[in-house]
């Protein structure tokens, strides 16, 4: 099956399995060849093709263990994990849905296995945070406790942090960094197992990361870069108001204000009511969930941040703003945007208000990087981000000395 045999919404979350065949954690033929059998539009076909084409890989992969094949058994717990993951992505809107829990908890389990075949460094973490822990990884490029710049991330908003790996560690390890993963609230097994939800005061949830990764000895703790990729595009920022230990920050795409983009879905005539919290104007917007894909997307958006209606969820995104905190922002900062991701409409306007030094970097679909977070035009964005990254890390680093 060709990929504009799927209609928008799956094409874009088939382009996004695609997209990590570039750091071996997707393979071609095995998702064309799951595609071939997915009925187009229907959810339970979705998962239940990729499902099946997870275990059979999951199965390969313990078989070459087993025949202490290390190189092909890694390889293929890294396929499977992302072909659960993608498994999972249309039944996010029910935190108990067991599809979802055993998918999402199997995508973790093939990772792992994964990282224990690992010819490079890699630890699995958990960072204290307010009485819990936030899941995370470590990489190095290897295990010789060598000081190195160190780039953070976590996931954006329907990602496990796993998914983190080919969309950040990867590059970052190749190019001789640290990469210090992790999962904040209203993320993969944050939200599912401990029920922590989104919040906006993300520099709250970054504090203690920096903390921990100040305190390693293989961190150089005067190099520390924070991406944020997708709904990180404001998480990030967000939090570079209230950390100043940053040394670098990018933000893909760059949003300042995700209140604004949630209340353009709301029809003009009953934005007022929603927003002063009127029941009979949040009863008309909920009718929307009727409709099974609108119950998906808008529901796993809910359920991630711990609201039962619709308008709810509108409420609580007003809070989600950089409004009067952009100056707090101290660090050179990287904001991308992108011709075809409709998340990218604030881009320009937060690089030009940002008074940190500022590089703008926009995306094309001409050089195969268009679409939301450059879509299958992961390398064109690695490239050219860790390029910057590296030139700035470097001057912070000539200024230290």
């Amino acid at each position: 099956m060709s990929v504009a045999q799927f209609d928008d919404e799956f094409e874009a979350q088939f382009e996004r399995a695609l997209a990590k065949t570039v750091y071996g954690c997707a393979e071609i033929g095995e998702c064309l060849a799951t595609a071939d059998r997915i009925t187009d539009g229907e959810y339970d076909s979705w998962y239940h093709e990729w499902f099946e084409t997870a275990e059979s890989v999951e199965t390969a992969a313990q078989d070459s263990l087993d025949g202490d094949h290390r190189v092909s058994a890694r390889q293929a717990f890294l396929r499977a994990a992302e072909y659960y993951r993608s498994a999972y992505f249309f039944h996010r809107h029910d935190l108990d849905d067991p599809q979802l829990l055993e998918a999402w908890r199997r995508q973790r389990e093939c990772f792992r296995d994964a990282t224990s075949l690992f010819d490079r460094y890699c630890e699995i973490v958990d960072i204290p945070f307010e009485g819990t822990t936030l899941d995370g990884y470590f990489f190095a490029p290897n295990a010789s406790g060598q000081v190195r710049p160190t780039v953070i991330g976590f996931p954006g908003y329907d990602s496990p942090v796993e998914e983190s790996y080919p969309m950040l560690a990867a590059p970052a390890i190749a190019r001789g960094y640290n990469c210090l993963l992790f999962e904040g609230p209203g993320q993969g097994g944050t939200l599912y197992e401990k029920r922590l939800f989104f919040r906006p005061d993300y520099e709250t949830v970054l504090r203690p990361v920096v903390n921990y990764a100040a305190r390693r000895t293989d961190v150089d703790s005067s190099r520390l870069a924070l991406v944020g990729r997708s709904f990180g595009g404001y998480l990030a920022p967000r939090a570079a108001t209230g950390d100043h230990r940053l040394a670098a920050l990018v933000a893909d795409p760059g949003i300042s204000d995700l209140g604004s983009l949630v209340l353009n879905l709301v029809p003009d005539e009953l934005r007022e009511a929603v927003l002063e919290g009127d029941a009979d104007a949040d009863a008309t917007l909920d009718k929307r969930l009727e409709d099974p894909h609108s119950l998906e997307y808008f529901g796993s958006r809910m359920a991630a941040h711990g609201v039962d209606s619709l308008g709810e969820y509108v409420r609580e995104l007003q809070q989600y703003t950089l409004e009067d905190r952009v100056d707090a922002i101290r660090c050179p900062t990287l904001v991308t945007d992108n011709e075809s991701d409709r998340l990218a409409s604030q881009s320009r306007d937060l690089a030009s208000s940002l008074s940190a030094p500022t590089t703008y970097l926009e995306f094309t679909d001409a050089e195969g990087a268009g679409g939301h977070c450059e879509g299958m035009g992961q390398s064109v964005f690695h490239q050219r981000t860790f390029d910057w990254l590296d030139e700035t890390l470097e001057r912070s680093n000539a200024g230290a000395t």
